[in-house]
């Protein structure tokens, strides 16, 4: 199962950066969503979780940067977009894990 997570992650990074190229799939968006649900669910523990809500905070807040790079920057602002489709579902799932481990307590 550990290693199932992991395959997943790098399959959802190399799916979110082949759609920035230029992949029109109509169904890439939900499947890159639901991908990192997943991940979220099969590898962020209950140690990473603020640690990875707050890269993911960091992410969603520097995606649009890239847009200034003259040249590249619609293809790299693609890439993140879809990257940020991708991390988040796991930001989801995780952010759902955490207030339920809240209201536990």
């Amino acid at each position: 199962m550990d290693n199932l997570g992991k395959i997943l992650f790098i399959i959802g990074i190399i799916a979110a950066a082949a759609a920035g190229l230029g992949l029109d799939w109509h169904w890439l968006p939900w499947t890159l969503v639901i991908l990192g649900a997943v991940v979220g669910i099969l590898n962020i523990t209950s140690s990473e979780t603020r640690t990875f809500l707050l890269a993911g905070i960091a992410l969603m807040l520097s995606a649009t940067a890239f847009r200034s790079i003259p040249a590249i920057g619609e293809v790299v602002t693609q890439i993140v977009s879809n990257i940020l489709l991708f991390v988040s579902g796991a930001i989801f799932v995780v952010a759902l894990k955490a207030l339920f481990e809240t209201g536990k307590d």
